[in-house]
């Protein structure tokens, strides 16, 4: 740490200006990065629907599906 404060003492203007535009750059990053998907509005979203409340009968019958999808195979393999 004594490097860098030491290094600041004698920096030239080309050498701040450089660490200014990169401090900068790291401010414009950390402000992406609040954001999970680096989606700045929500119109992605406009004309999709809501999950209506028969969700839970696909997800059922995708259980059922595969369930019956390894009983056969079970049953196929014991013969």
């Amino acid at each position: 740490m004594a490097l860098f404060i030491r290094q600041d003492d004698e920096r030239s203007e080309l050498q701040q200006r450089i660490a200014a535009e990169l401090q900068q750059k790291v401010k414009d990053n950390s402000k992406l990065a609040d954001r999970p998907d680096g989606v700045d509005d929500s119109q992605y979203i406009k004309g999709t629907k809501t999950t209506t409340s028969i969700a839970w009968v696909w997800v059922i019958m995708a259980v059922i599906i595969v369930g019956v999808i390894i009983w056969l195979t079970v049953i196929s393999m014991s013969r």
